[in-house]
């Protein structure tokens, strides 16, 4: 049995997903570690960052989980990969068990990247930027 982690889903979330994973490869032995810890430490390394080889010791060894990560995240022609399909899925399902629209209704600009944009001409002098051609004076 190894440590929870923050990063973990539960075993009731995993079974909403399970069959898709196991669809992912073809079975040709079976599996030696449990699908659900190797899932759980790939949210591990996308949560917290770290190298693969900073994997904590009680998940499968990293080469493993390196290998399913590679699987599922494989883009496929229509852009997506079944690692984002699968996390959008969880996503969707616990906004529904919590009593929300599944998908967002709102999104959120960042207001420093738009709060100059109609008074960027009358701030300063940019020597790379090429000013409008009405700005030009001729003497």
């Amino acid at each position: 049995m190894r440590e929870s982690y923050p990063s973990d889903i539960t075993r009731e979330q995993f079974e909403v997903i399970r069959y898709e994973l196991e669809t992912a490869r073809k079975i040709t032995r079976p599996r030696t570690y449990d699908l659900y810890d190797i899932f759980c430490a790939v949210l591990y390394i996308v949560k917290e960052g770290c190298t693969w080889r900073g994997l904590p010791h009680d998940f499968p060894k990293w080469n493993i989980v390196y290998h399913y990560f590679r699987v599922w995240s494989y883009v496929k022609t229509d852009g997506t990969s079944l690692l984002d399909g699968i996390l959008q899925e969880l996503v969707t399902t616990e906004r529904v068990v919590k009593g929300r629209l599944p998908k967002t209704s709102m999104i959120i600009v960042d207001s420093k990247s738009v709060k100059n944009a109609d008074t960027a001409l009358e701030k300063g002098y940019d020597a790379g930027k090429k000013l409008p051609e009405s700005s030009y004076t001729s003497e």
